[in-house]
């Protein structure tokens, strides 16, 4: 069924224009004033505050004329966004139309803007700060197609302010947004930990902060959603905290966002300041755990703290952490402290946990039914035997026959470096494959802030190919500006780099291409490890324990270096091992040749 086009009118936000909208004359349509006036509209108010910098309003209503009247009279004097919009000669204001809109599709119509509005460079801030997605209802699967006609047209108004989709859907922020629609899984985890934390709170207010933990646990794989669920749950206990929230435990709360990796600690300082919770006098909302810990005392708690990929707390003193175990010291500086994490991403001696401490930290958790696991894989768009094929090379370091995949993702084995390397590029140049970037094992050497003797950049090199390792390509002053918020992979020179999994942890690509290094070999039907071929000394140098013994854990941290580097791609994943036997292997499973050879 052909779906009608959208009515979209624009307006100076001032008395006299929305005067005459409410009389009608700047719409002469029958047909447009009855979308307009009768049904459920949508609307964006914007203000540029700067030269292309914007400031966004984002509503939905079942009367135009009643709120757009509230918030010239009520709001304008009662909020500061909305009477510097009022004061303002550069605010407009888009009305949008539909005759498919009903009350459930302009909520989701509204959310999906905030989302795509909150993720573009241009915006500096969105000021309606609710999230409303909705379940299905009867014309739940419209809302892509009308969604893209609205886009397409409000472009047409102002390209800067509404970029192309590809654009923002590409970007960091958009993937980490919290007005995501939630899949059933993340919802019901959502609401569970919500739940979870008001009792944690309650408990700790009977028993008068008397030390006690109160830790809750998510766990899931690399592309599970946690980071979507991470970014939505914060931004509603937030929302909670406020004084009309209903729920009186968390209302009057504060909470923090603590991340160790630094390309994702960009991303959520963005997404924090763009919605109003970064502030002046609230600076450090988002921040790593370090810093968090030494600006925090045990004796004034703080009331939620939330670390996202918890699995990168170190566990041993490092720089300006003279601790022994961040978790720990979150826990005695906070009333409850929820920690997501996926043991398969753990990549450094100071992050390595001892796996007799980390199951009885998750079966404890477990006993008080604080332990949540995501069970969905959400990154890969790839059948289940797909990605069981990339679970069972690195869980079970063996390799199976590469499946038939029905959903077409796109799994290919190369005989050299080059010809993968120029098929991603030509997938990073196609707008509708998106961001596709060149990723690699620790196994070239990389000295970061000093450059190699006779070389212009670290190399990885192969043969007669080589490929500068990532952050080293010099940038204009332009450039740098452009760049300083966006994480390696959203930089456009970064195609003339290799990634590491220092910054590609926590993000994905659409097209991945791996280059498995010398560290990782294929044995007598198995992947075996070799740290002497790794330069990754974070993985591969002694772990020193309290006895005072030295633990060898690189091949743990070797597994989950590749694990990392594989699951990246969402629609395609692309490989090249150094190591014959295991490039000839993969090769035969590509063929679907492997499991008779090893039967014979």
């Amino acid at each position: 069924m052909k779906i009608p086009k959208p009515v979209i009118y624009e307006v100076d936000y001032t008395n006299d224009d929305l005067s005459n909208l409410k009389t009608k004359e700047r719409i002469k349509s029958k047909k447009d004033q009855k979308l307009i006036f009768n049904y459920p509209t949508v609307y964006i108010v914007n203000d540029e505050v700067n030269s292309s910098k914007y400031s966004v309003y984002v509503g939905e209503t079942t009367n135009i004329n009643r709120r757009t009247e509230e918030h010239m009279t009520n709001d304008s004097k009662n909020r500061k966004d909305w009477r510097e919009m009022f004061e303002s000669d550069r605010s407009k204001m888009f009305i949008i139309g539909h005759e498919h809109f009903n009350k459930s599709l302009t909520l989701d119509v509204e959310n999906r803007l905030m989302q795509y509005l909150s993720s573009v460079e241009s915006v500096v801030s969105v000021n309606n700060r609710r999230t409303n997605p909705q379940n299905d209802y009867y014309t739940a699967e419209e809302l892509g197609p009308i969604f893209s006609q609205i886009w397409r047209k409000l472009r047409k108004k102002n390209k800067e302010l509404f970029p192309l989709e590809r654009i923002i859907r590409d970007s960091a922020i958009f993937k980490a947004s919290p007005f995501h629609k939630l899949t059933r899984e993340q919802m019901a985890a959502r609401e569970d930990i919500i739940l979870k934390v008001t009792e944690a709170l309650n408990h700790d207010a009977a028993s008068n902060f008397e030390n006690k933990e109160q830790l809750i646990i998510v766990e899931g794989e690399a592309g599970s959603g946690k980071t979507v669920l991470m970014s939505s749950l914060f931004y509603e206990l937030n929302q909670l905290a406020k004084e009309e929230s209903d729920n009186v435990v968390i209302r009057g709360t504060s909470q923090y966002l603590l991340v160790n990796h630094d390309q994702q600690l960009k991303v959520y300082e963005q997404i924090v300041t763009k919605l109003g919770i970064l502030s002046k006098q609230n600076p450090d909302v988002v921040s790593k755990p370090t810093r968090f810990i030494n600006m925090h005392s045990e004796d004034k708690k703080a009331d939620i703290v939330i670390v996202d990929e918890a699995h990168l707390l170190w566990t041993q003193g490092k720089q300006s952490y003279i601790g022994k175990n961040q978790l720990d010291d979150l826990l005695k500086r906070a009333k409850v402290v929820i920690a997501v994490l996926d043991r398969n991403q753990i990549l450094s001696r100071e992050q390595y946990w001892d796996e007799v401490e980390m199951r009885n930290k998750i079966h404890e958790a477990a006993d008080k039914h604080k332990y949540i696991y995501l069970e969905n894989q959400l990154r890969i768009n790839a059948d289940k035997e797909t990605i069981n094929w990339i679970r069972g090379l690195v869980d079970n370091r063996t390799i199976e026959n590469i499946p038939r995949d029905s959903k077409k993702y796109d799994l290919r084995i190369f005989d050299d470096p080059e010809t993968m390397y120029t098929k991603i590029q030509e997938k990073a140049k196609n707008e509708e494959s998106g961001i596709s970037r060149i990723l690699a094992t620790f196994d070239w050497e990389y000295v970061d802030k000093r450059k190699p003797d006779n070389e212009d950049y670290w190399y990885v090199k192969i043969g007669d190919w080589k490929l500068p390792w990532n952050l080293q390509i010099p940038q204009s002053k332009e450039e740098k500006r452009r760049n300083r918020d966006r994480a390696w992979a959203e930089q456009s020179q970064t195609i003339g780099e290799v990634g590491s999994t220092f910054t590609i942890q926590g993000f994905d690509l659409n097209y991945a291409g791996v280059i498995i290094g010398p560290s990782v070999k294929y044995r007598n039907g198995k992947i075996v490890f070799d740290k002497n071929e790794s330069k990754n000394k974070k993985a591969t140098q002694l772990r020193g324990t309290e006895n005072g013994e030295k633990l060898d854990v690189s091949d743990f941290l070797l597994k989950n270096e590749l694990n990392v580097l594989l699951t990246r791609g969402v629609n395609g994943l692309y490989i090249y091992a150094v190591d014959e036997e295991l490039r000839e292997a993969l090769k035969k499973a590509k063929k679907g040749e492997l499991f008779d050879n090893l039967k014979q």
